[in-house]
């Protein structure tokens, strides 16, 4: 990993660039798996299924009775697993349910707010190398609480042409609508357009590659919106002398360990504690099932030493990370500090797997700076927030000289005499 010490200010903007990679590569592919998704609906999903994941597939929709089996088909271990883990999601989730009150803001006029379902989400949940069932109880669980009509989930088949029963039982217990056997940019716009067996929605969610991130960017065309847009993930550590370095090293691999084109960033209050993080990950490196996409991850990475604790946390607002750990002794000072991040883990004790799968948090965060402006899936992401106002007869004469003096020097008549007209009426 490369070791950068006390790194000047006008060098950051390089040190917060993640691994570099183009959704211009991969942008005619997807313009025309849009368009044959378009044109063929239904055949154009086959064949994409076939050419992506080698699996011919005659009918996309899993049945509804492979759904209901699927809990015989786990582990029972993992199976009891989900079940805590659907527990705490479910619990924290619905404790992020709002009710607004109502504010008279002049005598006579009352408005408030009211939360309403996205009617129809889509959900991607990405197969490959690793079923991702967790992000499953991560999107459904909000959609189902935030009573969301219509929930569909699309995921990649494997090479039998099978969707991981653990993805199955997860959409089991969270009311799934349908279950389609589609993955890649051809499900995300199948989603966007509709076809004969993915019904069009509203809203998608979920992670995946390049070609799914510039196809979610692309739906926005066909009046569906996303979550946020997604990159590879990521994740800073900020570490001082009362951090254990063996529990930083596993936190920075268990990242590391996603893709090749991951990122992982360790910021140190202390020297010596870099050259004991590093001991460590190469230490554990070599029990590790994953070291192919970890040694390329890890070229990504970088540890940095600070000896000024307002030059770290500066930092790592630039930075805007993903998941964000902080195991130093002085924890108020940078949780108060920090304005982008996407998730934040606190404690010699809080790694960021928990958060990943069982502690109850949503993992489905914005990567690649996009923490400035975006927040992680949380229960509102499926919500949609509605205005209301009624005015009493006193209420509109309360306000009737501002808004229409406000209308006439914005030279909008028709607005000002829908307030004269009534005035006049009250009036007489």
């Amino acid at each position: 990993m490369n070791k950068v010490f006390n790194p000047e200010k006008k060098s950051w903007s390089s040190l917060v660039k993640r691994p570099s990679y183009s959704l211009d590569l991969v942008k005619d592919i997807v313009e025309e798996i849009f368009n044959n998704v378009e044109l063929y609906g239904d055949k154009s999903l086959i064949d994409y299924t076939a050419k992506f994941d080698n699996v011919d597939l005659n009918n996309l929709i899993v049945c509804q009775k492979k759904i209901n089996n699927s809990e015989n088909k786990i582990d029972n271990d993992l199976k009891e697993s989900i079940n805590i883990a659907f527990n705490n999601i479910y619990k924290f989730h619905e404790n992020q349910t709002f009710k607004s009150e109502k504010i008279e803001t002049t005598v006579g006029v009352c408005c408030w707010q009211e939360k309403r379902p996205i009617e129809n989400v889509g959900l991607y949940i990405p197969g490959g190398t690793a079923p991702l069932f967790s992000s499953v109880l991560m999107l459904a669980i909000p959609a189902m609480i935030a009573n969301c009509k219509n929930i569909v989930l699309c995921s990649p088949p494997n090479e039998k042409g099978e969707l991981h029963p653990a993805i199955l039982y997860c959409a089991k217990l969270c009311k799934v609508n349908k279950v389609i056997s589609v993955g890649g940019a051809q499900s995300i716009a199948a989603m966007s357009i509709g076809t004969e067996s993915v019904p069009k929605v509203n809203k998608i969610f979920g992670p995946g590659n390049q070609y799914v991130t510039y196809a979610k960017l692309k739906s926005i065309n066909f009046n569906t919106a996303i979550d946020m847009p997604a990159g590879p993930s990521e994740l800073l550590v900020l570490a001082d002398d009362s951090a254990n370095p063996s529990y930083i090293a596993s936190d920075l691999l268990s990242q590391a360990e996603h893709g090749p084109d991951s990122q992982v960033i360790f910021v140190s209050l202390s020297r010596s504690l870099i050259n004991d993080v590093e001991k460590y990950i190469n230490n554990q490196i070599k029990n590790l099932n994953r070291k192919n996409y970890i040694n390329k991850s890890i070229k990504n990475s970088k540890l940095i030493f600070f000896d000024n604790k307002i030059d770290a946390v500066e930092f790592i607002n630039k930075y805007a990370p993903e998941h964000y750990i902080v195991n130093v002794e002085n924890e108020s000072f940078f949780i108060d500090k920090i304005v982008n991040a996407g998730s934040v883990f606190i404690g010699n004790y809080t790694p960021e797997s928990a958060g990943d799968y069982a502690s109850g948090t949503n993992h489905t965060l914005p990567t690649n700076g996009n923490a400035k402006q975006y927040s992680g899936v949380n229960l509102d992401s499926f919500l949609k927030t509605i205005t209301f106002q009624k005015i009493s007869k006193k209420g509109l004469l309360n306000i009737s000289k501002t808004v229409e003096t406000m209308a006439e020097f914005e030279g909008l008549q028709a607005h000002k005499n829908a307030i004269t007209i009534r005035v006049k009426d009250l009036n007489n």
